[in-house]
Formats: structure tokens, C-alpha cells, sequence
């Protein structure tokens, strides 16, 4: 299988899949900063290994006439690189993000409004769109917006010699003949988004599913740990 698409609502895969013995689940170390903007109405910095991205909220304000919809609100992404100005590459991260968070935001309780998400890349080592939707989700919930359910970004990488590498760098993603970045929610742990590229067979892509679906449970983790900390009352 050979593709470049970004795919949503795909269903959820058997947890008895079997996953290659090759493979990693092994992750980067994590760091979360909430609050740290004051003017969006939700902020957020997530580190993965050498990647970072900063992601703002605003919202729900007033919409422009052309954009609103009258049932729910309407989202713009926005993906700012960290030098030059946003290309084709942005803008699929764009519409992966936006239809993540589509899937998970409650937009019918702001209708005829808007929300906005930027997100800014501060430096980019590998697995940038899972780091994007990480930071994009604790910033939704910094926002205090009404959600479905929570998710996380995992990027998984095939080698050629057809392992798969959990959270992969830059250099390895560049050593690799396929990419793949999922979209993964908290409660069913079921796919909400799919972004591939390169070239794969189908028992490949399912492995990597459950590799996902695997270490998901690691993000969602951190998710309760750093909220915790930070909510915790200090003796």
C-alpha cells in the first residue's frame, strides 16, 4: 500500500492484533507547560525528545459572517513554522489537526462562533504532527472547552529492514520508507485520524495500529500526571 492521505474515523482495531517483536514501543521523555500565554484563552508548550511546539487557543469569539455556522462553531488550525512562511506540508498538518479536534471538541454548544488553534513549531527533530496534536489537546483543555474525549498524537516509522520505531527522530524518519501519525482517543482507543506516507502492506499498518493504540496508554498517562501536578494543592 502506497499513500500520502490524511484519514478520519477509521474503526477500531482488535487489541489481540499481534504486534511485530522487532518493533518499539519505547517513547521520548515528555514535558508540558499549561498557561504560559496570556493573551490566548488556552496555552500549552509539549516537548517530545528534541521537538517542541507552543499552541494557542482563542475563543469562542465572534465569527465572520462568511465563515459561521449556524449549528455549531467553526475552527480554524493554523500551523506557524519556525522560519518562513506556512507551505503545502502546513497545511496538511492544518486539516489533520483540525479534523481531530473536530471529532473531539463539543463545537454545538458555541454556535455562530469561532475558535481558533495556533500552532507554533519551535524546533522540529522528528514526529512533529503527533507533537502538534499533543500540544493542540493540552491547550483545548487549558481552554476549558467542552470535550468528548481527550486524544494524542503517536508517529510510528518502518525501517527497511520492516521494524517499526515508535516516536521517531528526523534522522530516522528520513532512513525510513514509511511514515505514519495516528490520532488516538482516550476512552475507546480507537482511531480518530490517520496521516501515512510511503510505502506499506496492510498487515504493516495494523501493526503499527496496535503499536499506537499501545503506547497511547503512556501519553494519556503523562496527560493525568501533569494535570495533577498542576491542580495539586501544595502542603
Amino acid at each position: 500500500m502506497t499513500s500520502s492521505a490524511c484519514d478520519t474515523a477509521s474503526p477500531r482495531c482488535s487489541s489481540m492484533m499481534e504486534v511485530c517483536e522487532a518493533s518499539s514501543v519505547s517513547l521520548r521523555e515528555f514535558g508540558c507547560e499549561q498557561s504560559l500565554l496570556s493573551r490566548p484563552d488556552g496555552s500549552s508548550s509539549f516537548v517530545q525528545g528534541d521537538t517542541s511546539v507552543m499552541a494557542g487557543v482563542y475563543g469562542p469569539a465572534e465569527v465572520k459572517v462568511s465563515k459561521e455556522i449556524y449549528d455549531r462553531a467553526t475552527l480554524e488550525v493554523l500551523v506557524q513554522p519556525k522560519v518562513g512562511l506556512p507551505s503545502v506540508r502546513e497545511r496538511s498538518q492544518e486539516q489533520c489537526v483540525r479534523e481531530t479536534c473536530e471529532a473531539s471538541l463539543l463545537l454545538s454548544l458555541h454556535p455562530r462562533s469561532a475558535l481558533t488553534l495556533v500552532l507554533q513549531v519551535l524546533h522540529d527533530d522528528g514526529s512533529l504532527l503527533s507533537c502538534c496534536l499533543n500540544a493542540a489537546c493540552m491547550a483545548l483543555m487549558d481552554a476549558g472547552l467542552p470535550m468528548s474525549c481527550l486524544f494524542c498524537g503517536v508517529t510510528c516509522a518502518i525501517n527497511t529492514e520492516g521494524e517499526i520505531i515508535t516516536d521517531p527522530t528526523a534522522a530516522q524518519e528520513k532512513e525510513s520508507r514509511a511514515l505514519m501519525t495516528f490520532a488516538i482517543d482516550s476512552t475507546e482507543r480507537r482511531v480518530m485520524m490517520s496521516s501515512t506516507k510511503g510505502s506499506f502492506s496492510v498487515h504493516e499498518l495494523q501493526q503499527c495500529i496496535a503499536v499506537s493504540q499501545e503506547a497511547s496508554e503512556k501519553i494519556f498517562q503523562f496527560y493525568r500526571d501533569s494535570v495533577k501536578r498542576r491542580y495539586s494543592k501544595t502542603p
